[in-house]
């Protein structure tokens, strides 16, 4: 490993040059983009700034790299942070000096950014209190680490067609949509772990195929290189748009044609290295200080005592100045560490009963409500590709459902995507919205599709059904009219879908054009 991430450091010279002549206008955005990638790195909207994607497998972000982050946003003066549902911060704004230099620095502090955009394995996904949860089958934390030191050393010897994610999930909940990405570990009460392939969101979702049943969670390698060579194998490396591990099942025929072909893969893997792992659990030893604290924010931890508590920034943007009140909070609590959530929510674990009140002093300004902790991309005003403003949006929609005082679970979570790569993850949400256009009496005009009863959790996943498109200046009047109905029924959203399921389609009905 420290030969690899030597090779990394070293090709550091290459993206120094190669952003030196974007900004100098020498090389495009395209050109640009499909270097950069590689790197973790793209270019904003306008191509005047960078953006910078973390590399934190499983989402742990310790002290030492809370403060690395709170120290880059003082010396560079970074003004907009991101948690994304990939489980990873994304700095904006930067430079090309910043971009470059903060890309050198966090090798200090084990940060790679390497793979962290373009056709690399990305971050290695996990359910953020593994290891903490209670009633979690086991803790899959240690085998994110090993996941992701494999991958990183793909990242210099084998071309794959796209990106591919692998997580791991310790329970039914499924946070981390290990059985619909392109390589779930899904664990099971008995230690082991079940094994999904080839799903995904964005365009043309799909569920995962069960690949394998009952596996030592010590074999996961062997699967990773598995689903690595069945990708290079049958991907399509001609169209970028079929290029994902999704439509492999398609290509070969269906389910069992695809099962057959990864379990070959495996036989093959098996019989060519040992992967076999021998991880260390690692057991906390903090004892609790006999304080006993509750509140909706405060998650009791399997560890006696000891609470995680969370923290939702309104639309997975903390204000830049958190990361040093954080650490700043916690640099001297033992054991205590910060996991990102797929759904922009953060936990800070560890925290014995005294520690918890300083810690939801210093996360008081997040969501406080279900409602509020919905989740949304970046958005096109900073990327790329996007083609609206889901931020900007879901402001508005909050600011409109504020002034009503709906009572907690009113509105439920919803999810919104600037564009249909559903990076805020629409199409899993009870509702989602992912950003496009609409013709309406003749013009063309800003819109989003509407996503109805996405489910995630293990058993009952299924993508949202879609309804249709409502105009974007119309989408806050609908959460109005939703919560109010909802609210004069006494009930709860989730009470009144089940007992009223053609109540929503009557109000909708007005929006949707």
């Amino acid at each position: 490993m420290e030969a690899l991430l030597q090779e990394f450091k070293e090709d550091l010279a290459d993206f120094r040059e190669m952003t030196d002549k974007f900004y100098a206008k020498e090389v495009n955005v395209k050109e640009y983009k499909g270097f950069s990638g590689g790197f973790g790195s793209y270019a904003q909207r306008g191509g005047e700034a960078s953006m910078l994607r973390l590399r934190l497998p499983g989402g742990r972000l310790s002290k030492e790299r809370l403060k690395f982050v709170a120290d880059m946003i003082g010396e560079y003066q970074i003004d907009k942070v991101h948690f994304t549902t990939c489980q990873t911060i994304q700095l904006h704004n930067l430079s090309a000096r910043a971009v470059c230099e903060i890309m050198e620095k966090a090798f200090e502090v084990g940060i790679i950014t390497r793979g962290g955009g373009g056709d690399f394995p990305r971050n290695v996904m996990v359910s953020p209190l593994s290891g903490v949860e209670a009633g979690e089958y086991f803790d899959v934390m240690p085998y994110v680490e090993a996941v992701s030191d494999f991958l990183l050393g793909k990242i210099k010897t084998v071309k794959m067609p796209r990106k591919l994610k692998v997580c791991l999930s310790n329970s039914p909940a499924n946070a981390p949509h290990a059985t619909f990405r392109d390589l779930g570990f899904v664990a099971r009460e008995d230690g082991m772990f079940d094994v999904y392939s080839a799903g995904g969101l964005g365009n043309n979702p799909r569920m995962g195929v069960k690949v394998a049943e009952g596996i030592n969670p010590n074999e996961v390698l062997y699967h990773v290189q598995a689903m690595i060579d069945t990708f290079c194998a049958y991907g399509n490396y001609e169209n970028r748009g079929k290029a994902r591990t999704r439509y492999m099942v398609e290509t070969l025929g269906g389910e069992e044609a695809y099962r057959a072909a990864y379990q070959e893969k495996l036989e093959q893997a098996k019989s060519n290295a040992d992967l076999m792992l021998d991880v260390e659990v690692k057991t906390i030893t903090k004892t609790d200080d006999t304080a006993r604290v509750s509140g909706r924010r405060v998650i009791g931890q399997k560890q006696s005592g000891l609470y995680a508590v969370s923290y939702h920034p309104i639309g997975g943007l903390p204000a830049v100045t958190k990361f040093a009140e954080l650490y700043d909070c916690i640099k001297d609590m033992e054991e205590v560490e910060v996991r990102i959530a797929p759904d922009e929510t953060i936990y800070i674990i560890n925290l014995n009963g005294s520690e918890v009140e300083r810690v939801l002093a210093v996360t008081a300004d997040g969501a406080n409500s279900l409602f509020e902790s919905s989740v949304s991309c970046i958005g096109a005003s900073i990327c790329q590709v996007g083609l609206r403003d889901s931020q900007g949006l879901l402001r508005k929609i909050i600011e409109a459902v504020s002034k009503e005082g709906f009572a907690d679970g009113v509105l439920p979570r919803i999810h919104i995507s600037g564009c249909t790569s559903s990076c805020g993850t629409h199409q899993i949400g009870r509702l989602g919205f992912h950003g496009g256009v609409k013709r309406v009496d003749g013009v063309t005009r800003p819109a989003y599709t509407f996503h109805v009863n996405g489910r995630e959790e293990q058993g009952e996943e299924r993508f949202g059904e879609q309804w249709g498109s409502m105009l974007e200046e119309e989408i806050p009047d609908f959460f109005v009219e939703l919560g109010r109905e909802i609210s004069a029924s006494g009930k709860t959203f989730e009470t009144w879908m089940e007992e009223d399921p053609q109540g929503l389609k009557a109000i909708a009905e007005k929006y949707l054009h």
